[in-house]
């Protein structure tokens, strides 16, 4: 076999099968060790010997998985089976929540967790992960937002190439790669009102500029599947949307992989009201390009009947089976099957301690300094410091959402980690926060108070949608107890998403967003706070002042009557202001730099040529400071309206104290295009600003104009 073309032995495998062999190899069913929707597949085993099944989502292990392997090998065929599982922040070690890696700005580290999830996976006997999730969301009431990589394009198309890269390696067959499953395609990310598996409804250039360029990334990254989304598009829904699967997907981008739906959406289309029967949407989803059925068994139920009835053709039916088969090729299963089944193994790579330290470093880098009043953070390691709230001594909330085979019991708490890295130098006291007045007693009694509330990890992720992301009743009564006290309090906030903290901000010092951040986040917390390490962290999602400015984007477009305070009939709110309590790309560190004036290397760039920006910065400060600058563009005047702002660069600098840096960016035309009037890529001559700063909302502006090819 060995030596045989992968074409040959395809080919001749593909002659022996019927049609009921066809529809096994296209079905996805699922195990027990895990609840990802709303049922499991009862008679899993027995599917599989009769190869009825070709692959396997929920099971992982090397015995788990070798038993199950065993039973394909020995089915009529001995096709052996794909293992596939929601790895979407680490396996065994977990790592920061996507939204919070995105905060870490670090497209290196991004891959290096990627990896090391992967190594993990593999180990554990899986070939395939459902990530990464590369949907674009303005919305926080969405509880799938945890999963991504926050509201902008541009970046989250750069997260999600580099985590397809980190998954899959350079060699599918390699032992420690995995393939990589894009999510959800598409558009996802936009439910009206913010509802899980609602209605999306929106403008294909919206599409276009928003919310396709992380799905293409991936696909452009190499990544070997796309798994559809539960959404319609345009009245139709993704998995049995031709437009979307085939004409755009396969077609423009030039996808090579295969398809998977999410989890029974086939079968959902009869709810959707596209098809009145399993066959229907069977036979919409194969027409439509959909290639492997994720527990509706529709497939597997109907597809021998269409065929019969050439409602389907057996060309379409052998295309989905040869992608499918090809890829267990390119993983190595026809050669070995078992090759990650193997215990030492696995045992030798889970948690090992660099996989640890890296998780510690992606999480010291995914917090965000919200606000730091007097530069209360760091505090010192003395005195008597309590630490008030239950999500403080949570480890499993230290974790989050999706938290794949990873276990609470090896997770450091805030709590703990507090502990560990005051040492002896500080007396840290402990109260949960359910009795208020013990609360307010330990606070009264400290030094200093680091008060820690926020999301359970139940509270967000998939089907964990709110009206409201406001920190509880509760935890706004703890809050003001604590605060009666007079002390020093800063505030620590956990969340799978950006929350409504305007009263906070109102009230508290110093705020420090920690996300979920995953095995090692209680350690990184601590570093942070007594500043072992500094905040680098930026934010990949605005916060809002309100829940009533949501949807919202640093990235809006200027309207035809833009904000003006003076302005009765100017695009604002009666009640609140139209930015963002904490904008995008907002993020403190210990220590303010300066900045100087933007200045460009020319007044006109030329076609296909470049202009350079620079803009100074400096340290006063007495110990260094890392500071990420970032780079935004304006189309002033194009034939289709463009964002006020966007991200197009960004820059992470190190400067030692009192050192002063001059911070450059060559700007191409590849900066400067977009989708024109017809949707394809264009650069159009005219006027430009770039803008410099620390985020999104605090920029210095410079003027140049692209000249057309006849000036």
């Amino acid at each position: 076999m060995a030596e045989m073309s992968k074409d040959i032995f395809l080919n001749e495998l593909l002659g022996r099968m019927t049609a009921a062999d066809k529809a096994g190899q296209l079905n996805l069913l699922a195990g027990t060790m895990d609840a990802t929707g709303m049922k499991n597949t009862g008679d899993l085993e027995a599917k599989i010997l009769s190869g009825q099944c070709g692959a396997v989502l929920n099971v992982y292990t090397p015995a788990a998985t070798r038993a199950l392997q065993e039973l394909a090998l020995a089915s009529p065929l001995g096709i052996p089976l794909i293992f596939g599982y929601d790895v979407i922040h680490g396996h065994r070690t977990i790592f920061p929540i996507p939204l919070a890696l995105a905060c870490s700005w670090n497209l290196e580290l991004i891959e290096s967790c990627a990896r090391a999830a992967a190594a993990e996976a593999a180990a554990d006997g899986l070939h395939w992960v459902y990530s990464p999730m590369v949907d674009i969301s303005l919305d926080p009431r969405w509880g799938r937002v945890a999963e991504g990589a926050g509201e902008d394009p541009w970046l989250g198309a750069k997260i999600a190439a580099a985590m397809v890269r980190g998954y899959q390696g350079a060699d599918l067959a390699d032992l420690t790669s995995v393939l990589a499953c894009v999510k959800h395609f598409a558009l996802y990310g936009a439910p009206m009102g913010g509802r899980d598996y609602n209605t999306v409804d929106m403008s294909r250039r919206a599409m276009e500029e928003t919310y396709f360029p992380p799905y293409r990334a991936a696909i452009d990254a190499g990544a070997q599947t796309v798994m559809t989304s539960f959404n319609e598009i345009d009245g139709i829904p993704a998995s049995g949307n031709r437009w979307l699967l085939t004409d755009l997907l396969r077609v423009e981008w030039g996808f090579q992989g295969w398809i998977v739906t999410d989890y029974t959406s086939i079968s959902e289309m009869i709810n959707h009201g596209t098809a009145a029967t399993d066959t229907e949407a069977a036979q919409q989803a194969l027409e439509a390009g959909v290639d492997m059925d994720m527990m509706s068994e529709a497939f597997l139920t109907s597809l021998p009947e269409l065929l019969e009835n050439q409602q389907v053709t057996m060309e379409q039916v052998d295309a989905a089976v040869l992608r499918v088969l090809a890829t267990k090729w390119d993983l190595g299963l026809f050669r070995d099957a078992f090759a990650r089944c193997d215990d030492a193994r696995a045992a030798a790579i889970f948690q090992h301690p660099a996989t640890r330290q890296l998780a510690c470093e992606a999480a010291r880098e995914a917090m965000v300094l919200l606000k730091n009043e007097g530069q209360l953070l760091p505090l010192d390691k003395q005195g008597s410091i309590a630490v008030i709230g239950t999500l403080a001594d949570s480890g499993r909330d230290m974790l989050g959402c999706w938290i794949a085979a990873g276990d609470e019991a090896v997770a450091v708490s805030g709590l703990a980690g507090i502990r560990e890295i005051a040492g002896a130098m500080a007396t840290v006291v402990f109260a949960t926060g359910d009795d208020l007045t013990e609360a307010g007693r330990l606070a009264s009694e400290a030094d200093h108070v680091i008060l820690v509330l926020g999301e359970t990890w139940e509270m967000y992720g998939e089907a964990a949608s709110r009206t409201t992301i406001r920190l509880s009743s509760h935890q706004r009564k703890l809050a003001k107890r604590v605060l009666k006290s007079g002390k020093p309090c800063v505030l620590v906030t956990l969340s799978g998403r950006p929350l409504e903290l305007t009263w906070e901000d109102s009230k508290f010092p110093a705020i420090l967003h920690a996300w979920a951040l995953g095995s090692e986040g209680g350690r990184a917390l601590a570093e942070i706070i007594f500043g072992e390490a500094a905040p680098i962290g930026k934010l990949t999602m605005g916060f809002p002042r309100s829940v009533g400015q949501v949807p919202m984007t640093y990235r809006e477009k200027p309207t035809g009557r833009p904000f003006d305070a003076a302005a009765k009939y100017s695009s604002k709110y009666l009640d609140a202001g139209n930015e963002a309590l904490y904008p995008f790309g907002h993020g403190l560190t210990y220590g303010n730099c300066d900045y100087g004036p933007v200045t460009v290397s020319s007044a006109a760039m030329l076609p296909g040529g470049s202009v350079t920006v620079s803009a100074g910065i400096t340290n006063p400060n007495p110990h260094p400071v890392t500071e990420t600058l970032q780079l935004y563009l304006r189309d002033l005047v194009a034939s289709v309206s463009r964002p006020v702002k966007e991200l197009r660069a960004y820059q992470r600098v190190t400067l030692a104290a009192g050192e002063t840096r001059i911070v450059s960016f060559e700007i191409t035309d590849a900066d400067l295009t977009f989708p024109g009037r017809d949707f394809k890529p264009v650069v159009e001559p005219g006027d430009f600003e770039a803008m410099i700063g620390p985020s999104s909302a605090d920029l210095r502006a410079v003027r140049f104009t692209r000249l057309g090819d006849a000036e």
